[in-house]
């Protein structure tokens, strides 16, 4: 199925597997070059992953679901940016580099189970409150394009942390 097709769930759980054999392909890699491509892909990906949630599913989902699972779900990826600029800045022949990117893998797979999770994750949540996974699909999809392009071009952009832009709105 075509990302432009798919519903808006189905498109992040794509995105959610690509990134899981991402990080596989990283763990097998013994090369540091193959390491860097790897890790650049990695950071790329959830880059333009966490910028459609942010810009486009999170903000359909606000009170429609847990307020709580919202939260945590702008303070994970905060905390993901962080490690991702570093990995970004860093290099496989740096003594923490690895260390990076497996904290980076665990933490992303907490945060893929809080999403995934059955009746009580935010995507179980989000259906049930009769969101429209379809249009939502269909915006993140042609957002996904756009950053994806913009980002192969020139660079991943210095991380925001949303978190605390809403704690201070608050």
């Amino acid at each position: 199925m075509a990302a432009e097709t798919m519903d808006a769930i189905a498109l992040l759980k794509a995105d959610h597997r690509k990134v899981e054999g991402l990080f596989g392909d990283y763990e097998s890699a013994k090369n540091p070059t193959r390491k860097k491509t790897i890790a650049q892909e990695i950071c790329l990906e959830l880059t333009v992953h966490t910028r459609i949630e942010e810009d486009i599913f999170y903000p359909a989902c606000k009170s429609k679901i847990d307020d709580n699972l919202w939260h945590e779900a702008y303070v994970e990826h905060d905390c993901a940016k962080s490690v991702i600029a570093e990995i970004e800045g860093g290099d496989p022949g740096n003594e923490f580099y690895d260390a990076k990117v497996k904290v980076l893998s665990e933490m992303i797979k907490h945060h893929v189970n809080e999403e995934e999770k059955r009746a009580e994750g935010m995507f179980a949540q989000a259906r049930a409150a009769g969101l429209d996974v379809d249009a939502l699909g269909i915006q993140m999809a042609r957002e996904k394009k756009q950053l994806t392009a913009a980002f192969k071009a020139s660079g991943l952009p210095k991380p925001t942390r949303l978190a605390f832009v809403h704690a201070k709105a608050a």
